[in-house]
């Protein structure tokens, strides 16, 4: 594991002495810990906190992927509850803030990234020392969708992930060093051009299948995700047809060659025979990122297949 060291680190910075997961036993390592005992964002945090027990998190679902995490009760504590990996929020550019939802008659001013995401996850990675979950290496990946133009609305979102910089993995000269949480943009296209001038970026690509293949290196789009009913006739019912299955074990073994984690929307998720079947057949041919609305029938369905 690489680790990113800011500059104009202060002497305070350089005296952490704590450890945890993210953390090695070297003054160079001490920084990023320190900084985030120090530097603390502006804005409170809003939407609770987890019901776990105190030190007894749970194993993380690497694998397990909160699509509009936003529309559960509590957004991201639902899923980390459950130990989702990774989590979904649909953010708009509205006066210069971004706000969470699905349909913009729905946006209120006080659900920012912000509020809802940012600062949570800072209070807990700072609690965890250096993790999301506590005693758990995994890099709770943070899928922001664009739903408004994506130039603009990036390049806000690079403004506000900034105070962050401690807690988030880094694209530094081509280079990536992982920290507890790994924000990466999708939806609006618009946003892949300003992504790509940045010498240092603290957010990730969601490319689409049509990237594979192409120069675009995993370090800008380590993830690929795609429609499942463009690509699928096969919602479940019966047998996965061979040249289906053929096919889906295609690009999965294309994107692990190039590199990048594979994610699959709209696939089957009434409860029921049909979404077990997809699951399964997902995870048999090793895609990363299984999608849902329903954290705790996937987390059930998960830590049953072990």
């Amino acid at each position: 594991m690489s680790v990113y060291i800011p500059r104009n680190v202060s002497a305070r910075s350089r005296s952490y002495t704590g450890t945890g997961p993210f953390t090695r036993r070297s003054a160079v390592v001490s920084i990023c810990a320190a900084l985030l005992a120090v530097a603390t964002p502006a804005a409170a945090a809003r939407g609770g906190e987890p019901r776990r027990v105190p030190g007894r998190d749970p194993a993380p679902l690497r694998r397990a992927h909160a699509h509009n995490d936003y529309a559960h009760d509590r957004p991201l504590f639902d899923a980390l509850d459950h130990g989702f990996g990774s989590v979904e929020a649909d953010v708009w550019l509205v006066d210069g803030q971004l706000l969470v939802g699905h349909e913009e008659a729905e946006l209120d001013p006080l659900r920012t990234l912000e509020a809802l995401y940012l600062d949570p996850l800072w209070s807990l990675v700072r609690a965890n020392g250096g993790t999301v979950y506590r005693g758990h290496r995994l890099s709770l990946q943070l899928l922001v969708d664009l739903k408004t133009a994506g130039a603009p609305a990036y390049r806000e979102l690079a403004r506000r992930l900034r105070p962050y910089a401690p807690m988030l993995t880094v694209c530094a000269a081509g280079r990536v060093f992982t920290r507890a949480v790994t924000a990466v943009v999708s939806g609006d296209r618009g946003a892949r051009a300003p992504m790509a001038a940045e010498r240092v970026r603290r957010a990730f690509y969601d490319g689409r299948l049509s990237d594979l293949g192409t120069a675009a290196p995993a370090s800008f789009a380590p993830l690929v995700s795609a429609d499942w009913s463009e690509r699928f006739r096969w919602a479940g019912t019966g047998p996965m047809p061979a040249a289906e299955r053929a096919e889906l074990h295609r690009i999965v073994a294309a994107a692990h060659g190039e590199g990048r984690r594979l994610r699959f929307w709209a696939t089957p998720d009434a409860p029921g025979p049909a979404r077990e079947a997809v699951w399964r057949e997902l995870l048999a041919a090793g895609v990363d990122h299984l999608n849902t609305d329903d954290l705790a029938g996937l987390e059930r369905f998960l830590r049953a297949s072990g």
